[in-house]
């Protein structure tokens, strides 16, 4: 008598076990939120934020983090200071012509050409017209520095794609082929 009893509530066990089991969803999720997350819109509405809204804009005075200032303006009085004034803060031990010279192929030589003549393959499909060579304009290391900053009529800005050490590291390249032109 006792073997039907243990048979029986083994049996009605199994039964109470695989009756709670489905196999299209998981029986039990600890902390949810982990494998649902919410999704926000940027630019919802929430009661999370004073002004109601999911983006925000960076806190005021703020900058990016490895963001380096630049003392000029983007201005024609700011190129021609900077011509004027700004020097290279590279020393001789950290002048690296290779380095310089495979930053110009990347970014310059579509449209200055590969030796700065202006003669790149962009211009030489009239896609861009009226690049000028390195030996027609007075140029110095600010002026060069400035130009790839912050742009010059169809040149735009390289600051993003080039930090400040690899701008110089090309303007000291500009200044070999305009020497060697």
């Amino acid at each position: 008598m006792k073997s039907v009893y243990k048979i029986t509530l083994l049996f009605g066990i199994t039964i109470l076990v695989s009756s709670c089991h489905n196999n299209a969803e998981p029986n039990y999720q600890y902390f949810p939120n982990m494998y649902e997350s919410v999704g926000y819109e940027t630019y919802s509405e929430s009661n999370a934020f004073k002004n109601g809204k999911e983006g925000q804009l960076p806190a005021e005075g703020t900058i990016n983090r490895g963001f380096e200032p630049f003392e000029y303006e983007n201005s024609t009085a700011g190129y021609e200071l900077a011509k004027a004034n700004l020097k290279s803060p590279l020393d001789s031990l950290s002048r690296d012509s290779d380095k310089g010279k495979e930053l110009f192929e990347i970014y310059c030589t579509s449209c200055h050409g590969a030796s700065g003549n202006g003669k790149g393959k962009l211009v030489e499909r009239e896609k861009f017209l009226g690049v000028p060579s390195y030996k027609d304009r007075v140029i110095t290391e600010g002026s060069i520095f400035h130009v790839i900053t912050y742009g010059l009529n169809s040149m735009g800005s390289h600051a993003n794609q080039l930090s400040a050490h690899e701008r110089w590291l090309v303007t000291d390249y500009v200044l070999k082929l305009k020497s060697e032109l």
